[in-house]
């Protein structure tokens, strides 16, 4: 755009009045343009990753691009992100639905120990947590069994049932077995839902010398790991509803391959499941932070105060 001989004068004036130079005003455009490009291009990655990672949240995405960011010489801190995400309403809100009942306890069979309670596992294959899903194809439900290694995170074995029977546990513990050879000393953990306490099932853990853990209530958080698995998969990878069972089926495959072999995980160091099952052994970071806990300490302290 040309600016006029009176134009420059009058902008001259007006620069002198709040103490600065004209070359300082037309840096701030030159800055304000690399601000917008900056955004433009963070904005095009999330969307291809998200092309794939339909729901990820906004810290994991932060850690996906730093590489990405570096690549380009772009200079973006996480509230900075955030920011730039929820200006354009691309935050993740949480979806809340009602669930159809998936654990039938078996309250009157053998009670097993909870083993998991104080165990940390510090190897791949020391641990297995199982627990089952929904997910919803038509106008009702499929269900989706899961065996999943609670030092690594990654998802060893699935099976994607149209019924609540044993089969799609059975299915998915022989994936498991079948996929990690090295088991001594294993211990299964689950609920107490009556598919885990199933003839084959329980000859199947037999065969392979497998300690069995069960909860001993119905609390959930007795297999926190095995409900946080579920709810990724759900609220992050897998559509709300599919119309039919083998789509599905198809998307269900695809959404494990993704969670074990793409997405990082807070609980892992920012590792992906799958690199962090090749490690085999060592401690990993957490990095997050629980801010119940927190929160709740720091009510007990002003209370006791």
């Amino acid at each position: 755009m040309e600016i006029s001989g009176s134009e420059r004068r009058g902008l001259g004036l007006l620069c002198g009045l709040f103490g600065y130079t004209r070359q300082a005003y037309y840096g701030q455009f030159r800055e304000a343009g690399k601000d917008a490009a900056s955004a433009y291009l963070v904005l095009a990655e999330v969307v291809r990753i998200r092309k794939v990672q339909k729901r990820i949240g906004g810290r994991k995405l932060h850690h996906m691009l730093a590489g990405f960011m570096e690549e380009h010489s772009l200079m973006m801190g996480r509230d900075g992100f955030f920011d730039l995400l929820r200006e354009h309403q691309m935050l993740v809100r949480r979806r809340r639905s009602r669930k159809p009942r998936t654990t039938y306890s078996g309250y009157w069979m053998k009670r097993h120990s909870n083993l998991a309670k104080e165990f940390i596992p510090m190897a791949a294959n020391q641990l297995w947590v199982s627990d089952i899903t929904y997910v919803r194809v038509g106008e009702g439900f499929a269900y989706l069994s899961l065996v999943t290694d609670a030092y690594s995170r990654k998802i060893v074995g699935f099976c994607l049932s149209r019924d609540l029977t044993a089969r799609g546990c059975v299915e998915a513990l022989r994936m498991a077995f079948a996929g990690n050879c090295e088991t001594d000393g294993l211990i299964h953990h689950s609920d107490r839902g009556l598919q885990y306490y199933s003839s084959r099932y329980m000859k199947l853990l037999k065969r392979h010398s497998v300690r069995v853990s069960m909860s001993e209530k119905s609390d959930p958080l007795e297999n926190a790991i095995a409900e946080r698995v579920n709810g990724i998969l759900k609220d992050e990878l897998l559509e709300k509803r599919f119309e039919s069972f083998a789509r599905a089926h198809r998307e269900v495959a695809e959404a494990v391959s993704i969670y074990n072999n793409l997405r990082p995980h807070l609980s892992i160091d920012m590792l992906t499941p799958a690199e962090a099952h090749s490690m085999q052994h060592g401690s990993l970071k957490r990095r997050w932070k629980n801010y119940y806990a927190s929160k709740r300490s720091r009510f007990t302290v002003q209370a006791s105060a």
